[in-house]
């Protein structure tokens, strides 16, 4: 997508809307452990974080906060929508990816071989029991044109995995599954044009901290 040029008609007609983009605070977990679907708790100071988030919140003006359903989203994304008076909703497209049968090991576990082939194949491999990239490419890239036909500035809290798609969605790319994820805590404000159902435009689109 390209973004409209100010004097673009079609730009005053759709305004462009500001979407948040936030990966959960830390977690308490082993460093190095294979995790999606378990439902870690944030470390402890989380509240902070989701009092600035709901700071940012008000300042940009957003409407509704999406979050996954996991402890590590769903309680701070509660507090920020209670401090910013935004409507909350927990979309289970939002979750992590399922690691199967690899939940809850270390990485130095788990079959190099398999990894390998996880690495060659992030769209079509899955981890035992678990989602293929496949899988969360299509439900987060659902979630996104919900969202967007929504036409609420809107904020999401949600995993590292997600965040690879909608990351690349909202800044106009194609999103890649093995893009490095923003670190744990991290926020980015995009300023997107609904009207262009698919991938996004950033419109001087900044990482912010939270």
């Amino acid at each position: 997508m390209t973004p409209h040029p100010p004097d673009d008609p079609a730009a005053g007609m759709h305004p462009a809307l500001p979407f948040l983009l936030v990966r959960h605070p830390p977690v308490q977990v082993a460093p190095g452990t294979c995790y999606g679907r378990l439902d870690l708790p944030p470390r402890p100071g989380w509240e902070a974080r989701a009092d600035g988030l709901a700071v940012l919140a008000r300042g940009a003006g957003l409407r509704v906060l999406y979050t996954a359903p996991a402890a590590r989203c769903h309680l701070p994304a509660r507090r920020v929508a209670e401090r910013a008076g935004l409507a909350l909703h927990v979309d289970p497209r939002l979750a992590e990816l399922d690691f199967g049968a690899w939940e809850g090991l270390a990485w130095a576990r788990i079959d190099r071989a398999a990894l390998d082939a996880w690495a060659a194949d992030p769209e079509g491999f899955a981890p035992p029991g678990g989602e293929s990239g496949h899988a969360l490419r299509r439900r987060v890239g659902a979630f996104w044109t919900d969202m967007l036909q929504a036409g609420r500035p809107a904020g999401v809290m949600t995993h590292g995995g997600p965040l690879r798609l909608l990351d690349g969605l909202a800044a106009g790319r194609t999103p890649r599954l093995l893009d490095p994820p923003p670190p744990q805590g991290a926020a980015r404000l995009f300023s997107v044009v609904p009207a262009e159902y698919g991938p996004g435009t950033e419109h001087g689109g900044r990482r912010l901290s939270a």
